[in-house]
């Protein structure tokens, strides 16, 4: 990594903080710093969600996978997209016609106000760990290219380099402080900034990986036998569809996502950011793992959690590579601002402010959030220093996701839609699902200790060693399901729950109060303004190199023409919104 990356990506983590700044001064009440005053426009929306799947963890997870199966990954981002249209078709448009102001409102109302407690915590004990695997993703990958001295205080000589202990408490601590200044809007606007800069990047790094292994050709005789099938024994058919059906309810019912669809303006804006992400997760997933897979000729013996930044290391010329460092630092950023501030909106108004503060006014819940914010952040710090002893961050995730994540958020979907479906109903699907899972989970922990135990292996217990990833979705995803088709069916001829009754009463109440906002004309003008001074700085950087001009001059090219691009759209898109509203009047 030369001088130039580092100042590069130095100036990058300085700008974020000058956007936190910026937006600091426009929190001036709780419902602009948890959801943007739901004024967001649904493509700045639709980006952020986009984003917000993407971390650190996708280069370092899904780019390990990519390196060492190929073709799989592909097929494990692709399917996300399904998983979205499913989304926009039944649940984004939903959630924003309840009314609702934050995720926990939607629960307090359906289920009760115990329920809020208990989903809360769990929700908080299960995103600390997704932050803190992004976090130490980011952690890895900066520690694989900025080089340290042996004598350095910042040292670690098990790893022989950079401390990821220190770089996850240096990125760590400047995540939340700009969450804790710019509250949602931050953490908006430097999604879309970083998805922009990130995709123009990889589109350029992709034709410099197959240019360095002697082309596309080479690339597809060289392989390992199996590398483009889009299903493995590790990851299967049943994994693919198990994996899709979690991510409906993930994406769909995880509060941070939910955050997404009732920060627009409409319901119809909801559904249009869902059907974004849908379609951006259609056209990327290739394009995103095709330089991790190219590595593998080049260095089938790397560390798979490390070869995505080493292919960029190798081929981003100078300057260019501190970009993409950033823009990967902004994606796991982007992550981890999203649930800090979702989490920090959650316990500073549906549970700091009813139950020791009733009286709070705006600002001092803006003080709280912000407290809270950082106390988050520092325990997604300790967290993230214990991934290692954990097992590594592609078994975390993936255990996390399948077994103590959906079943929390299939409940709260189907809550949506059941009339039926009470508090006491709920908390049984809770406690017996998690008991299934914990259980499952230690067995599949002792499978070999069983199986050594046998004096003739068991069928089905070799089948569960080798099929682990389908034995927890299917612990995760059915068990909730069949529980809570169970109860809906036991319930038939019961009264509506009144949980039901009060989240219509509310709705009802809202949509007769409900004034129509405008999007904010504000994102796209920063954007474009951020965009433009990245192009400037690209060409800029030209004059002080020799190597790979020609690549910094096209990738300057891009940034310049999606600046001018965006400032040009959301100008004519003005222009014409306000001609409507005149006509109107």
């Amino acid at each position: 990594m030369a001088k130039i990356d580092v100042v590069t990506l130095s100036l990058y983590l300085i700008g974020l903080l000058v956007v936190g700044g910026y937006f600091s001064n426009k929190m001036t009440n709780s419902l602009e710093m948890f959801t943007a005053g739901g004024r967001s426009p649904w493509w700045v929306s639709g980006l952020s969600g986009f984003m917000s799947i993407f971390s650190a963890g996708t280069f370092v997870v899904w780019g390990g996978i990519a390196f060492r199966c190929g073709m799989v990954a592909v097929s494990i981002l692709m399917v996300i997209s399904i998983s979205l249209f499913g989304i926009g078709i039944f649940l984004a448009g939903k959630w924003k016609e309840m009314g609702i102001t934050t995720p926990a409102e939607y629960v307090e109302y359906r289920f009760g106000e115990t329920a809020v407690q208990i989903y809360a915590w769990l929700g908080l004990l299960c995103r600390i760990v997704c932050m803190a695997i992004g976090l130490y993703a980011l952690s890895v990958m900066l520690a694989a290219l900025i080089p340290v001295s042996q004598d350095s205080f910042f040292y670690n000589p098990e790893s022989k380099g950079l401390s990821i202990y220190w770089l996850s408490i240096v990125c760590g601590g400047t995540i939340v402080i700009y969450t804790m200044a710019g509250g949602l809007w931050a953490v908006l606007m430097t999604d879309v900034i970083q998805s922009i800069v990130l995709c123009l990047s990889i589109a350029i790094a992709v034709p410099l990986s197959f240019m360095e292994i002697g082309g596309v050709r080479n690339f597809i005789t060289n392989v390992p036998e199996g590398f483009f099938s889009l299903a493995t024994k590790e990851f299967s058919i049943g994994f693919l569809l198990l994996w899709t059906v979690s991510n409906f309810f993930q994406f769909g019912a995880d509060w941070a996502f939910i955050q997404r669809y009732i920060c627009v303006p409409t319901a119809k804006d909801a559904k249009k950011a869902a059907y974004l992400m849908g379609w951006l997760y259609v056209i990327s997933p290739l394009f995103w793992m095709l330089p991790a897979m190219i590595y593998r000729l080049i260095d089938p013996g790397a560390d798979p959690e490390q070869a995505y930044i080493l292919i960029c290391e190798k081929v981003m010329p100078a300057g260019m590579l501190g970009v993409v460092i950033a823009a990967m630092f902004s994606a796991t950023a982007s992550m981890i601002s999203t649930h800090l501030n979702v989490f920090a909106g959650v316990f500073t108004k549906d549970i700091y402010k009813p139950l020791f503060c009733k009286s709070a006014s705006e600002r001092h819940l803006v003080f709280v959030g912000r407290i809270i914010t950082l106390i988050y952040g520092i325990l997604v710090i300790v967290v993230a220093n214990l991934i290692p002893s954990w097992g590594g961050a592609e078994k975390v995730v993936l255990s996390l996701v399948m077994m103590f994540f959906v079943p929390m958020l299939v409940p709260a979907a189907w809550g949506i839609y059941s009339k039926k479906i009470s508090t006491a109903k709920l908390f049984w699907v809770l406690a017996i699902s998690y008991t299934c899972g914990i259980f499952v989970k230690l067995f599949l922990l002792r499978i070999d200790a069983i199986l050594l135990a046998s004096d003739k292996a068991n069928g089905f217990l070799e089948w569960l060693k080798a099929n682990v990833h389908v034995v927890e979705g299917i612990t995760g995803l059915f068990i909730p399901l069949l529980l809570l088709l169970f109860f809906e069916l036991l319930s038939i001829k019961n009264k509506t729950d009144s949980g039901w009754q009060k989240l219509q009463d509310h709705s009802l109440k809202t949509k007769e109060e409900n004034v129509q906002l405008k999007p904010s004309r504000l994102p796209a003008l920063m954007t474009s303004c951020v965009l433009g001074i990245l192009g400037v700085m690209m060409l800029s950087i030209t004059v002080f190199v020799e190597q790979d001009r020609t690549v910094l001059l096209v990738f300057a090219a891009l940034l310049l023409t999606a600046a001018l691009g965006i400032y040009l759209y959301t100008k004519k898109y003005w222009v014409n919104t306000m001609a409507s509203d005149m006509e109107d009047n």
